[in-house]
């Protein structure tokens, strides 16, 4: 699953020991671990080989640089959705031609920079917007090339928040009149609507979700062609699945054996969104206990990481597993799942320091007893952790560290107070 494990009853990643890295770097701190992060690359690419398949890593699960650039070593095309996440993806020096740019509302500057850039593909989710690129390419004298994003109305059987492929959704073109948005810009000179674009919602543990909308837009994709339109390609999208609370998501196998026979013979390119999947389990979040108090029948550990660094759970309602990094009496962890309830174990709530009761990494957890300074891990936090962070009470963001054998890169310093007030002073 990962390479995160306790050796002589410490949390080590890969071979370092993770309490030497919260000495040296402080808390609350982000440690990938850089083995993991290729495994489940590579688990993706040879799940999907007998496809080709472009697997485009999704920037906006962690966005950091130094992972960027790693990816960009194993060979990965990118998906982004903002001008900042393309400015990202350049930085490191991938090539324009493997981005692709999703998102339901592109400002007209966002696509002249990637236009200007020469991306591979916009992946269009209305009509206004492909007259917007149709014009913004004209003006530049260049042809764009475009998937539209199709709605399929299916059920991925996940949060609301991130069900995306239901009708009545903001993204994507509805099944329906996908046909007729073809039609209409099929003569658009400035523009190569050539692709189709699905995306159901993450995580999807589902498969059949997968199958569905695959069928479905497949259906649409010979409909096309038997029309005229010449479609090459068809991305069908992420949410593939990542280990919280055990081992409860599909692997890459499981996912391809059921994707990849309904794909061969399509002579179309294959694109796939893998986010989650790849950097969740390679990321943890440090914390440090600050206080222990009671409040009725609670018992809360007061720890240095908030929801300003790992929102999920207040956003989500996520599960992510909580362990002492040096737990007393070596009480290492069988497995990672809920109500994980071992002989000396205490229920308690792991809360950080922000002003809002919805400030919380845990909820009635059973854990071994902690004392101030001691350090918890938060598991599964390295998709849509430290890249959905912010600085509410004004709390400066934490550091990032990579973790290659024994050897540790700082990838990201923490923040301080000056940077926290330095856009805001008047020249």
């Amino acid at each position: 699953m990962d390479h995160f494990s306790f050796k002589h009853g410490v949390l080590h990643c890969e071979s370092v020991d993770v309490t030497a890295l919260a000495s040296r770097f402080g808390t609350p701190l982000y440690v990938y671990s850089q083995q993991t992060i290729v495994d489940h690359y590579n688990r993706m690419v040879t799940a999907f080989e007998s496809l080709s398949a472009n697997m485009c890593y999704s920037v906006k699960s962690c966005s950091n640089l130094s992972i960027l650039a790693l990816l960009n070593t194993c060979g990965a095309c990118f998906d982004v959705v903002s001008g900042g996440e393309l400015a990202r993806v350049l930085e490191v020096g991938v090539d324009p031609k493997r981005v692709v740019f999703a998102g339901v509302g592109k400002t007209d500057l966002e696509m002249i920079a990637a236009l200007d850039a020469g991306i591979g593909w916009f992946n269009a989710e209305s009509e206004q917007e492909l007259e917007i690129l149709a014009h913004l390419a004209s003006q530049r004298g260049t042809i764009a090339q475009v998937a539209l994003r199709v709605n399929p109305d299916v059920d991925p059987q996940t949060h609301h928040h991130t069900t995306t492929g239901k009708r009545e959704t903001k993204f994507g073109v509805d099944l329906p009149l996908a046909q007729r948005v073809f039609e209409a810009f099929a003569k658009t000179p400035s523009i190569n609507l050539a692709g189709v674009h699905v995306h159901i919602g993450s995580p999807v543990h589902h498969i059949e979700a997968y199958v569905d909308s695959i069928k479905r837009t497949l259906d649409l994709i010979a409909r096309l062609r038997a029309g005229g339109h010449t479609i090459t390609s068809i991305n069908v999208g992420g949410g593939y699945g990542a280990h919280y609370t055990g081992e409860e998501a599909p692997t890459a196998a499981d996912y391809a054996a059921n994707i990849v026979p309904l794909l061969q013979g399509t002579k179309l390119t294959v694109m796939l969104e893998p986010g989650r999947s790849i950097t969740a389990n390679a990321g943890v979040l440090i914390a440090r206990t600050i206080f222990k108090k009671s409040s009725g029948e609670k018992q809360f550990v007061i720890v240095d990481a908030a929801m300003t660094d790992l929102i999920r759970p207040a956003l989500y309602d996520a599960f992510h597993f909580a362990w002492p990094v040096a737990p007393v009496k070596e009480m290492v962890p069988p497995q990672r799942k809920h109500d994980l309830q071992l002989e000396g174990t205490e229920r308690v709530d792991i809360v950080g320091p922000v002003c809002e009761t919805g400030d919380f990494l845990a909820k009635d957890r059973w854990l071994p007893p902690v004392v101030r300074g001691d350090l918890l891990c938060i598991f599964s936090s390295g998709a849509y952790g430290f890249s959905m962070s912010n600085q509410y009470n004004s709390r400066p963001r934490a550091a990032e560290v990579l973790v290659h054998g024994d050897k540790v890169k700082l990838i990201r310093r923490r923040e301080t107070y000056e940077d926290l007030v330095a856009l805001e002073r008047s020249e």
